[in-house]
């Protein structure tokens, strides 16, 4: 596990910190943010590459603070590699053995055949594809058995289909072996796909951790609503009847009075032609005020007088329910789909 205790970074003007993080030992961690919000830096800051004004680092248990990179059973793999361009697939993986601390390492072997490298061992880096480099790199960390492996934002420059085959990888690594992974990514997907806990750090600080269904689905801030694509982020005046958003009264499932702020996830509002008796506790009227697509998914606004909701739809549904801008539409939604913070 990783532990992080009144951190403080200044770096080059940033602050990072005060920061606070637990890390659950063996899971898949996923570290989030806006850019420039302080992720690489606090990955380098855990594998002391970076000193901290203040704080404590403990991993595994042991207070690793004073201790040198070499000494904090901790692998790093940046997104560009970082191989030597000069050495072989094999002499890159083997590179780190001599600097290892570690009386245990894995068996090379079995590592090169866990990450499909069998076949590439006496390969120059630059006869490689983006996904063979990045398990180069991978396998060059793994060989030293580190308690802790950082990835930072290790699929940011691959295409697609090879954004996939170390998905796939990364996962089946992290079964196992059942090292602590934590990774910065930007991408989402990623962080479903992968992830079991994970954090969202902004201006340095973080702004909420949990489990990944935490993180995405249950919001505890209107920024963090919105940086995980609730569009629907209002402030609100809460009672026993619901919340009053814009005049218009919200039904929610929670227990809460006074001013605060709720969240409708897109995907939850349901958009049809005509008046439906449903068990959604929230209905309303309006008009269609754009169609945008965005990916494989269309984003439907819609007036309900001075209330704007985005509901998502699918192509066949827009097509079935052949919906276009200016048409009056009825929208409802359920009470239990209402974030309420």
């Amino acid at each position: 596990m990783i532990s992080l205790k009144d951190i403080r970074v200044t770096f080059k003007g940033f602050q990072l910190g005060s920061l606070y993080l637990e890390i659950p030992e063996s899971v898949f961690f996923i570290l989030m943010g806006p850019t420039g919000s302080g992720k690489t830096l606090l990955l380098e800051t855990i594998a002391g590459l970076v000193r901290q004004d203040s704080g404590t680092i403990e991993i595994n248990g042991e207070d690793v603070t004073e201790n040198p990179p070499g000494r904090r059973s901790v692998g790093i793999v940046y997104q560009d590699t970082a191989l030597f361009p000069h050495l072989s697939v094999k002499q890159n993986i083997m590179f780190g053995v001599r600097y290892s601390q570690n009386i245990i390492e894995y068996d090379f072997d079995k590592l090169v055949e866990i990450l499909n490298l069998e076949r590439l061992l006496d390969r120059l880096p630059e006869k490689l594809s983006g996904g063979e480099k990045q398990r180069t790199a991978l396998a060059r960390v793994l060989i030293t058995d580190p308690g802790v492996i950082l990835l930072d934002e290790p699929l940011s420059s691959l295409d697609q289909m090879f954004k996939g085959e170390i998905r796939s990888e990364l996962r089946r690594l992290h079964s196992e072996t059942e090292t602590t992974f934590l990774m910065t990514t930007h991408d989402f997907t990623d962080a479903l796909s992968m992830g079991t806990h994970g954090a969202v750090i902004r201006d340095g600080k973080i702004e909420q951790a949990g489990t990944i269904d935490e993180i995405f689905y249950s919001p505890k801030t209107p920024f963090m609503a919105s940086f995980m694509g609730m569009k629907n982020v209002f402030p609100a005046e809460f009672s026993e009847d619901g919340a009053s958003v814009k005049g218009h009264l919200v039904r929610h499932t929670k227990n809460k009075s006074g001013h605060g702020f709720l969240a409708i996830p897109p995907e939850s509002i349901v958009v049809s032609r005509e008046a439906t008796v449903t068990s959604e506790r929230n209905h309303f009227t309006g008009k269609i005020s754009s169609v945008e697509r965005t990916g494989s998914i269309f984003s439907i606004s819609v007036a309900c007088g001075n209330l704007l909701l985005i509901s998502s739809v699918t192509r066949s549904a827009l097509s079935e329910l052949n919906l276009t801008k200016g048409q009056d539409v009825y929208i409802s939604f359920k009470a239990s789909a209402v974030h309420v913070f």
